[in-house]
C-alpha cells in the first residue's frame, strides 16, 4: 500500500544526501507520516566534487521522482540550494508534483545579482515554500520576493533572521517550517 505523500530531497552542490538540513527534514517529515527519499546526484555517486551540467542533474531528479512517485499518492520535491533549484526546473519541465520545498534557493551567484536563475519560475504552477536566511548572498529577501512573484502557484516565504546561505544551526526550525507547510496544504502523510 502506498503512503499518501512522498517527499524527494536533493542536496546543495557542495554536499550529499546527508546534509544536516535534509536529514532534519527527513526525520520530521517521516515522523509526520511522509515517505522521504534523500537523493545524491550522479557526480557525488561517482566521487566527484564538481556538479554535472543542469541537464544531467535534472535527469537524475526526474529518475528519482519517478521511482518515488510509484510508491506514493502525491509527490513533493525540493531540497537545499542547487538541489531545490534542479527539482524546481524538473517540475517546470513537466514532472508532476504537488508542491516544491526550496531551502536557500540560489537566485543568483553571490555578487552577481543580474545573473538571475528565474527563467523557469513562470512554469511553476504548484505551491512553493521558500525558506532562506535574511543574509543569503545568493538572494536577499527583497530579490527573492520580487523573483517569486512570477510564479503562478501559491508562494510561501519563511525568513530566518540573520542567517546566511548555509542557515547552519537552524535545522530544527527549517524542518518544523517544512512539516507545518505540508500540513497546512493538507499534504502531510496522514491526510
Amino acid at each position: 500500500m502506498s503512503q499518501s505523500l512522498g517527499l524527494l530531497l536533493a542536496p546543495g552542490a557542495g554536499a550529499d544526501r546527508n546534509q544536516a538540513a535534509l536529514v532534519a527534514i527527513d526525520d520530521a517529515a517521516t515522523a509526520a507520516g511522509c515517505l522521504v527519499v534523500r537523493m545524491d546526484f550522479p557526480y557525488r555517486k561517482a566521487g566527484r566534487r564538481a556538479p554535472d551540467r543542469a541537464p544531467v542533474l535534472i535527469a537524475s531528479v526526474k529518475d528519482e521522482a519517478a521511482s518515488l512517485a510509484s510508491r506514493c499518492d502525491r509527490l513533493v520535491m525540493g531540497g537545499r540550494s542547487m538541489g531545490g533549484r534542479m527539482c524546481s526546473m524538473a517540475v517546470a519541465e513537466g514532472v508532476g508534483a504537488a508542491g516544491l520545498v526550496l531551502i536557500s534557493y540560489p537566485l543568483h551567484p553571490p555578487g552577481r545579482p543580474a545573473a538571475l536563475r528565474t527563467e523557469h519560475l513562470p512554469r511553476l504552477d504548484v505551491p512553493c515554500l521558500f525558506v532562506s536566511g535574511t543574509r543569503d548572498a545568493f538572494g536577499s529577501p527583497a530579490e527573492l520576493e520580487a523573483a517569486t512573484a512570477m510564479i503562478p502557484g501559491p508562494v510561501t516565504h519563511h525568513w530566518i533572521e540573520g542567517k546566511d546561505h548555509g542557515i547552519r544551526g537552524c535545522e530544527a526550525t527549517v524542518s518544523a517550517m517544512v512539516v507545518e507547510w505540508l500540513s497546512e496544504l493538507g499534504l502531510d502523510g496522514t491526510s
